[in-house]
This record gives C-alpha cells, structure tokens and sequence, in this order.
C-alpha cells in the first residue's frame, strides 16, 4: 500500500512538473498589442500626411520608432457613440473630439506619435483606449513610456545602425532577446510592405500581458515574457531612411 501511494504521490509531482514546464513553454495570454511603427517606411505610402510632409533625417522618428497604439485584444469603441464610429471609420481623423490631456503628456506624445498631426491620437483613442479602463492621459503616458523602452534597446539601436539596409529577422529576434530576456522575441510580429522595387520594414506588434494597464508600472520586459507566442511575420526587410 505504502509503495502504491509513493508511486501515484511520484507521479502527481512528475505530472505537476510537466503541466510548469509546458506552461513556461507556452507562455501566458496576450491581452495588449504595442504597435511601433517605423515612420519612414509609413511615410512611403502616405506622402500626403502632414507628420510625412515634415519629415526630416534629423527628427526624432527618424531614427526612433513611432507609437502606433496600445491596443486591447478583441475590444473595440468601448462606449463609444455610433455617430462617433462612423465619423472615426471615415478617416478624417483631426475632425474627431480632441483627446483631454496634461501639456506634458500631449508634449511627449506629439513626440513619440507623429500621427498627432493628423489626429491618430484620436482615433486610438476611440478604437482602443476606450477599452482599457484608463483616462486618456494615463493610457497614452503608459503607451509613450512602453515605446520609450522600446527605444532604449538593442532593437532600437539594431535600426538607426543600419537605416538604408537589410536586416534579418533573426538579427531582430536576436536584439528582442537580448533587451528583454530570452524567449520575448517569440511574443514579437514583423509587417513589411513594398516601396517601389524594395522590400521595407513597417511596424512591430509586440504581445503584451494583462498588466500592461495596471497600476503597477510592470517594464516592457515584464509585460512581453507574460504575453503568448506568436510567428514572426516578415523575415527581411530594408530599414527605410526618411525622404521619398
């Protein structure tokens, strides 16, 4: 009898062990995208746009990637007006409400979001701010301090060192892992898309944990190595320069 209760005690334990592993393996839920785009290649397609217009090699997004948004996976408009909806999926976004923020907050999100030119803040606003439960300051000030460690990293500094170039998507992975820990490459999408004969690099979609919007100000490191897995995307492209 002894024996019988070591064994099934033996293999709770071995059962308890594999279910840890397999999960450390899996990896947790993603709750939140972090959208970073790279301004330049944006600015291939949409010429017209104000924050394309001025552009220059010297701005900040240059050389930096651009806030796209934070958004909450599978919520939309939370609360949002249907006259509000429909005037946001018709494009004209500067026609939209403004967004009630402190000057500090609108000054570095007029800095890590160049679309606050031609009113994106407002629509990430309406689309997907709405859903986190966050005022609007709180939730663009978490969004601009997300990107902002973003661009304290390897993969950040990956791109300014070879802006008109081609990098791999396993340098990039290489550069996720290094900045944020091993395995955060795994929760990370690449998107390119073509500017005349070249491949380009356009946005990053980072997975991000539930925390991503909790009071505790959790890192990007945290937030990504709590998030699920997902494929990479686009295995090559060009590090576009600004000008077209």
């Amino acid at each position: 009898m002894r024996g019988l209760v070591k064994h099934l005690f033996v293999l709770t334990i071995s059962a308890a062990v594999a279910s840890g592993a397999m999960a450390q393996q899996m990896g947790g839920k993603t709750r939140f995208i972090l959208a970073a785009s790279w301004q330049p290649s944006f600015c291939e397609t949409n010429q017209r746009k104000a924050e394309c217009r001025n552009q220059t090699k010297e701005r900040f997004d240059a050389t930096n990637f651009s806030l796209h948004g934070l958004w909450p996976m599978r919520q939309n408009y939370c609360d949002v007006k249907e006259s509000l909806r429909t005037a946001d999926k018709d494009g004209d976004w500067n026609e939209l409400p403004e967004v009630s923020l402190s000057d500090a907050s609108k000054a570095a999100l007029d800095k890590a979001m160049p679309g606050t030119q031609s009113g994106l803040e407002r629509h990430e606003w309406l689309k997907h701010g709405t859903c986190t439960g966050l005022s609007a300051d709180a939730y663009f000030s978490t969004a601009v301090r997300l990107v902002g460690e973003l661009n304290a990293s390897a993969v950040r500094d990956l791109f300014a060192a070879n802006i008109g170039k081609s990098v791999t998507a396993e340098q990039i992975k290489e550069a996720f892992d290094k900045s944020f820990g091993p395995g955060a490459s795994d929760r990370v999408k690449m998107s390119c898309h073509r500017a005349g004969q070249n491949r380009v690099i356009s946005e990053l979609t980072i997975g991000l944990s539930e925390e991503a919007t909790g009071d505790e100000k959790k890192s990007l490191g945290d937030l990504i190595q709590g998030a699920g897995r997902t494929s990479f995307g686009c295995n090559e492209g060009i590090v576009d320069a600004a000008g077209f």
